[in-house]
């Protein structure tokens, strides 16, 4: 049985969360440099048996596609042609990143850790992936 890995895509930085083997529980994985990104996957994905990739689909309150989607779609082909016997899932994402400041803010984090966005991609990236695992 192999994982789910989410994607929160940015133009700078993508966070990373993935989920246990039981693929109940998504967990924070890291944050890579979006130029980097196929390097640090081509690694991961078949060294952790990932069989599930779902990506963040922002979406605009009406329901359409957020401007950010430009962006996202040339990654989408790139990514299918990197991994062709890998499912990639899309997830709505709207909110996650207010999501992640705030479980941030609730955790005690200090002021200046709160200002690493990294981590807020990171835990954009988790809150996205246990979001898809809680639909039935």
């Amino acid at each position: 049985m192999g994982k789910i890995l989410a994607i929160d895509y940015g133009e700078k930085r993508i966070g990373l969360a993935v989920t246990d083997d039981m693929k109940m529980i998504a967990f924070g994985l890291t944050t890579v440099n979006t130029p980097e990104i196929f390097t640090y996957l081509s690694d991961y994905i078949p060294r952790e048996n990932v069989d599930v990739i779902v990506v963040g689909e922002p979406k605009q309150m009406d329901n359409t596609a957020s401007e950010s989607e430009v962006h996202i779609t040339p990654f989408l082909v790139k990514l299918a042609e990197r991994f062709p016997t890998i499912p990639i899932k899309r997830h709505d994402e709207r909110f996650t990143s207010k999501m992640a400041f705030q479980t941030m803010l609730d955790s005690g984090l200090k002021k200046k850790q709160r200002k690493n966005k990294a981590l807020i991609d990171e835990i954009s990236a988790t809150i996205i992936l246990q979001s898809y695992l809680s639909i039935p």
